[in-house]
């Protein structure tokens, strides 16, 4: 492998130009990776951590624009780089006859003084500055944008609390308002419950369980992953719950995170024990405490639509591996030759990563390693090689340099799936779909091939989360990933408690 690298001084693009044009550099022949970004001292430390800093551009500014690429050869790296001038210079043509859109938010709020939301999605340095801008024009906010300064989240939280507003984000990457999907988010009924989560695919999977039951949302509010800290305090998260107990529309919550920090996890607390509608809560890697918290989403999905549906929520526990899974788990494990006894989980996300962690811990399946936190997995050393039994969240920094979210780009999962594969100890791989807005258009298009390959060799296992009103079509995407030879789980619970089966049924357990 050779490693080719060129600065350009003072050529800033914005980012989404610039993943496409490491996107296409990268599905090069010969290249083997490739990033296009802005030397920011952020993405000059997520190049490291891939692997793509070159020594010249350690000391670039943030008005430097990156062009790195990892390929074969000499020949097919240079290649690629006098690409780049040509994809960047590309035209991009708009139909005519659109409507105004102003270019301020005070020329917004000429044109539409009653709005009363401002979703924002710009550079991390500027974002600040703008949410700042909506939040004293009166205006909730949805911040979608990250890499925001932690101080800065602390004092536009604090401000818009002082104002009756909520400040979702930064990194509010989901939220379903009034019925309409806003970010990464699927299409779903209106109805009695009401969402509040720090984790945007979180949130995703408890809608989409809830609407295959017949449930509808409220609202369903994202915070930004951030927000359940001590550092932040928990302060929209709060706000989300208190403003769901006075909907008159909010019949029930469920409240989705990771284990918030211990004074925001007492303040979730006391405010669950003041509500007058009953909660379910999931904090994903924390023992639950009561009937009402649960160990999964999918548990907390089922609480949710028992107390939508007037049933019990003591009887309401899914079971993660109904006899028809365990038929799969049977046929997959006996199927597998000698040494393939491992098992690699490749995730788009945190959530679902840190979900199979725990399902996986629950089992007892040992030498787990994992690139997220808590639960019974220990640090993996390097995302990009497995050890024993591994599951990767691929949306992390490393693996989302200069390219899109792995929703969107399925490239280094298909090939992460395909190599996986061909390691004589696989014996499966976990996958997690993610469907609705914002997500790849054709996943079950982009898996296809590759599922179909590695099947061949390995058992393959996913979840789809989605709904048939979703632009993907759930059944479509699980009729297709079926037939390419996928098993595919009701949610991403099962499928991991599946792959751990097929694991225990190997070792004779």
């Amino acid at each position: 492998m050779v490693l080719r690298s060129e600065i350009r001084n003072g050529a800033y693009h914005d980012s989404v130009t610039l993943m496409n044009v490491a996107r296409e550099l990268s599905a090069l022949e010969g290249v083997d990776d490739a990033a296009v970004v802005m030397g920011t001292p952020e993405n000059r430390e997520i190049l490291k951590a891939s692997g793509l800093l070159s020594p010249e551009l350690a000391s670039t500014g943030a008005t430097d624009l990156l062009i790195v690429v990892r390929a074969d050869d000499d020949p097919s790296a240079e290649h690629a780089i006098s690409l780049v001038d040509g994809l960047l210079a590309r035209d991009i043509s708009f139909e005519e006859g659109g409507s105004f859109a102003p270019r301020s938010l005070s020329g917004a709020l000429k044109v539409a003084p009653d709005l009363n939301m401002a979703l924002i999605s710009v550079a991390g340095r500027y974002a600040g500055d703008v949410a700042g801008e909506a939040i004293d024009n009166g205006l909730n906010v949805m911040l979608f944008s990250d890499n925001v300064p932690l101080d800065t989240e602390v004092e536009l939280k604090r401000k818009a609390s002082e104002l009756g507003l909520l400040a979702m984000g930064p990194d509010c990457g989901t939220a379903i308002i009034n019925g309409v999907p806003l970010g990464f988010a699927n299409v779903v009924s209106r109805g009695p419950v009401g969402v509040v989560a720090a984790s945007g695919t979180g949130l995703q999977e408890v809608v989409c369980l809830l609407s295959r039951e017949g449930v509808g949302i409220s609202q369903a509010l994202g915070t930004g992953g951030r927000d359940v800290s001590d550092d932040v305090g928990g302060t929209t998260f709060l706000a989300a719950m208190r403003a769901l107990e006075r909907d008159p529309e909010t019949e029930s919550l469920v409240l989705i995170s990771k284990p918030p920090g211990r004074s925001v996890l007492s303040a979730i607390r006391d405010e669950v024990e003041r509500a007058t509608k009953p909660v379910v809560t999931v904090f994903l890697g924390m023992p639950p405490e009561g009937v009402r918290d649960a160990r999964t989403l999918a548990e907390a999905a089922a609480k949710a639509a028992a107390l939508a549906n007037g049933r019990s929520v003591e009887a309401s526990m899914p079971e993660l591996l109904t006899g028809g899974l365990m038929e799969r788990a049977r046929a997959m494990a006996s199927s597998r030759s000698e040494g393939q006894s491992r098992l690699r989980a490749l995730m788009s996300g945190g959530t679902f990563a840190s979900e199979a962690v725990v399902v996986l811990g629950d089992m007892g399946i040992e030498e787990l390693s994992a690139n997220v936190g808590g639960g019974a997995a220990r640090p993996l050393e390097d995302p990009l090689r497995s050890e024993g039994n591994t599951v990767v969240d691929m949306g992390a920094d490393e693996f989302t340099v200069g390219r899109p979210h792995p929703m969107i780009d399925y490239s280094l999962r298909r090939r992460r799936l395909l190599e996986e594969s061909r390691d004589p100890a696989t014996a499966v791989v976990l996958l997690d779909v993610v469907l609705g807005y914002g997500s790849n258009p054709d996943p079950a298009g982009e898996l296809h091939d590759a599922v179909r390959d590695a099947a061949s060799r390995v058992g393959v296992v996913c979840s789809v989360t989605g709904t048939e009103r979703d632009p993907q079509v759930r059944s479509a995407v699980v009729e297709r990933l079926t037939e390419a030879g996928a098993v595919v789980a009701p949610s991403n619970a099962q499928a991991s408690a599946l792959a751990g089966e097929i694991l225990l049924l190997l070792e004779g357990r």
